[in-house]
């Protein structure tokens, strides 16, 4: 009974670890999705813009060539959405294993 009791534990205690790692993979995918609507918000001003164009780098602001600035964000874009991907397929594992050990811990659970 005892050995039971423990497998209980650590079966609680995975499916706790599991979720926390959920949630934090969950937040990561909600910044690489913002940072992915700024990007692609900062290419749609770029696509309508004829003037200067300007840069932040630090601390400074200084004039950049459209066509490279253009050539970063769609670098940017591209690596976020690999990013993005990569966190999906993440999700979808954990979600596995989260089910499973739900299953698991309510087997504990019955009477």
């Amino acid at each position: 009974m005892a050995e039971k009791i423990s497998e209980k534990e650590k079966s609680l205690q995975e499916l706790q670890l599991v979720e926390q790692e959920y949630q934090n993979l969950a937040m990561q995918k909600q910044v690489f999705q913002m940072e992915l609507n700024e990007v692609e918000s900062a290419l749609g001003e770029l696509e309508d813009s004829d003037g200067n164009i300007f840069r932040i780098v630090g601390s400074l602001m200084i004039e950049s060539n459209k066509n490279k600035v253009e050539k970063d964000l769609k670098k940017k874009k591209e690596l976020l959405e690999l990013r993005f991907k990569a966190i999906d397929k993440q999700e979808e594992v954990l979600r596995k294993k989260v089910q499973e050990l739900q299953k698991k811990v309510l087997k504990y659970l019955e009477p």
